[in-house]
């Protein structure tokens, strides 16, 4: 089983306009709800995969129960833990005649201290079946900022690979923790570093704690800095459409290779193939199935130097 956190989950609504304009109304085409949040979007790409996964977090008020109803008839197992505060939405707005999409996010429901100490007896249990956990998102308010770090130790503790998605001072602190992997893109990266150049980076992050970095370059693929190597993953041709999603879908294609025992080749290319077909796909989080079996052995991996 794959255990994927969200500590803040969302409602993501998507709005459909011929053309976004700035200052003027729209008549909306197409509305479609679906369950959001990073790690539940990593959870419905590593569902599609045929992986066992079950997705832990916050759910809470009248959206949250939406949010539930959504997931149900979805091959992610739900574990999420109440809280008293209403689950938040996003908003993407699709523009149509550009492709572009516009995001507003909202902050999320104030999480208590006995709900976060209920979310860590929850959190712990679900290790113990767990091979692989990935910690994903933003924080929602009321949780400490150290509180990737904390889940970090925690799943160390239990043995159970842990991947870290997240940005900012979480990411800072995650990454001290020592997660087996961060996902990171080169904006976060930069933040978090001080450096621009995507490859010393990526080392400085690995000095700081993490055993192994991937770094997004969003259209350009991936970079890995690993203990067994540093690898330079793209796809064969520049594609567009709606990127929302894809960052997730890459950190299902490595858990799910990670989980199957590939070697990282073979999960730089996974994540690629996913990433890239999340962007085709008429659906924003989604991603298309034929497109991604046609990219997967056209996924560009090269090696970019000797173990880190």
């Amino acid at each position: 089983m794959i255990l994927t956190v969200t500590l803040n989950t969302a409602l993501d609504v998507t709005y459909t306009v011929d053309a976004l304009v700035p200052h003027s109304s729209h008549r909306v085409g197409e509305v479609s709800e679906r369950p959001g949040g990073k790690g539940l979007n990593v959870a419905r790409v590593l569902g599609a995969l045929g992986h066992d996964t079950v997705v832990t977090g916050f759910v809470g008020g009248a959206t949250g129960g939406v949010l539930r109803d959504l997931l149900a008839p979805l091959p992610p197992r739900d574990a999420l833990v109440p809280v008293a505060g209403n689950t938040r939405r996003t908003l993407a707005i699709t523009d149509r005649s550009t492709g572009d999409t516009t995001q507003l996010n909202e902050p999320g429901p104030q999480v208590s201290g006995a709900e976060w100490a209920a979310f860590l007896r929850t959190y712990e249990e679900l290790l113990g079946a767990a091979d692989a956990v990935a910690l994903c998102g933003s924080l929602p308010p009321g949780i400490h900022v150290g509180a990737y770090a904390e889940l970090v130790r925690i799943a160390r503790a239990a043995s159970v690979p842990v991947l870290l998605d997240t940005s900012g001072e979480p990411l800072r602190r995650g990454i001290a923790a020592r997660p087996d992997l961060v996902k990171p893109n080169a904006d976060e990266l930069a933040q978090l570093t001080g450096f621009r150049e995507p490859l010393r980076a990526a080392g400085d992050a690995r000095r700081r704690g993490a055993h192994a970095v991937i770094a997004s370059l969003g259209p350009e693929g991936l970079l890995a800095v690993t203990p067994q190597g540093t690898w330079r993953a793209a796809p064969p041709a520049a594609v567009r459409g709606n990127p929302t999603g894809a960052g997730d879908s890459a950190v299902a294609g490595l858990l799910s290779a990670l989980a199957e025992g590939l070697d990282w080749p073979g999960r730089l290319a996974r994540a690629v193939a996913l990433s890239t077909a999340t962007v085709l796909a008429p659906a924003a989080g989604e991603f298309d199935a034929e497109a991604y079996a046609e990219l997967l052995p056209r996924v560009s991996v090269e090696s970019a130097g000797e173990a880190a």
